[in-house]
């Protein structure tokens, strides 16, 4: 639709009447999504609730009476009735289990420390509901995460959310250009969770007081090890625990039970001094600890990047942003040096501890809320 110069543009970009505007919410059964979809209905748009059946809670635990995903169907398929518009639920369960799952317990094998709700926005919400939002025929695709997408001069950006506490722009750096002109994140600009949760209040969501949910959804009770052996059976292996000088200093039962930096639960008390997993060595069924200082890491292999600067990725030797190593660290003065359009290698200015293969590195403007992409952390071999 060619845009008039005397059409006002709605609030989600488009110059043409909200009820005109078809919208396709992606609904998790949670309080944001929700939100995302009452708020929008409530301005009079085409909204269309769509909700992903992409696990069994019971199936992944191996146990009866485990909390299933039936309950999140359930409150999102509320909220569509009370609201008034459509609502699908669709079974992924297949393509989830493909595209994320067992990446995640390869990669955890692999002695990796991987991040699938990357993987599953990447590969599942951002791609085949994307398109299954086109081919609803919906102008764009919205969702409750935190982080905004502004309007530069070349196009659509993304930028952290307003709130830090609830900042998600870590989860999202591998959406593409093409998926940024059609998602829409109606929450990035709030202060704070509780001003989505008024807002559900407000609009009387009996989701209003939901608890948010704090593991990998298909790891709800948060013990990884347990659903990687269901997965993989047999692919377990005990070996060594192993100190940086060599000393064997006991057993373990796996190398997919500890992580690096990990400190506590080693099972080999009565050192001297403090000590911290520096390195998991697979192939020799080793999980290597040492004093603390291991740990620091300058400079780190990243690959399978996804630039959004405006400029070409390799256009220039260095780029000068801060980086983020984990989700839950701030952003650090970095320099990223492009090895190739998806491939560099990352210094960081002052070294970080606990910098893990499998997890992102998410690149941002410096002096700003712009994310520029990022990539996955490698062992660089």
């Amino acid at each position: 639709m060619a845009l008039d110069s005397e059409t006002p543009l709605n609030s989600l970009g488009f110059a043409k009447p909200p009820s005109e505007t078809r919208v396709v919410v992606a609904m998790s059964g949670g309080v944001d999504s929700s939100v995302v979809a009452a708020h929008l209905a409530d301005q009079g748009y085409d909204v269309v609730g769509v909700t992903l059946q992409l696990y069994d809670h019971g199936a992944a635990l191996a146990k009866k009476g485990a909390c299933c995903a039936g309950i999140d169907i359930h409150d999102a398929r509320r909220v569509a009735e009370e609201r008034g518009f459509p609502h699908y639920v669709l079974d992924y369960e297949n393509i989830f289990k493909d595209a994320v799952i067992d990446e995640f317990a390869d990669s955890y094998l692999a002695g990796a420390t991987p991040v699938p709700c990357i993987r599953c926005n990447e590969r599942v919400k951002f791609k085949d509901l994307l398109e299954t939002a086109r081919d609803l025929e919906a102008d764009c695709m919205a969702t409750g995460h935190y982080i905004q997408r502004k309007m530069g001069t070349n196009g659509a950006e993304l930028h952290s959310a307003e709130d830090a506490n609830r900042d998600q722009s870590y989860f999202l750096f591998s959406t593409t250009p093409e998926q940024l002109d059609y998602l829409r994140f109606p929450l990035g600009h709030l202060p704070s969770k509780d001003a989505t949760r008024e807002m559900a209040a407000q609009y009387g969501l009996a989701v209003a007081d939901k608890p948010d949910s704090q593991d990998i959804c298909f790891v709800p009770d948060g013990n990884y090890a347990s659903v990687i052996e269901k997965l993989r059976p047999g692919a377990v292996e005990p070996g060594e625990i192993v100190h940086s000088d060599g000393r064997v200093l006991g057993q373990h039962n796996g190398v997919i039970h500890y992580t690096i930096g990990q400190r506590r639960g080693l099972g080999i008390g009565g050192l001297s001094e403090p000590l911290y997993v520096v390195k998991l060595d697979v192939d020799s069924k080793q999980v290597v600890v040492g004093p603390k200082e291991l740990l620091a890491t300058r400079t780190i292999p990243v690959r399978e990047i996804n630039w959004l600067g405006d400029e070409a990725f390799t256009s220039q030797k260095e780029w000068h942003v801060s980086v983020k190593v984990r989700s839950t660290r701030p952003p650090r003065e970095a320099i990223i040096r492009p090895l190739s359009d998806t491939t560099a290698e990352v210094e960081l200015l002052t070294p970080e501890e606990g910098v893990s293969p499998g997890q992102a590195c998410v690149f941002y403007e410096s002096d700003g809320s712009r994310i520029f992409g990022g990539g996955w952390i490698w062992r660089g071999y």
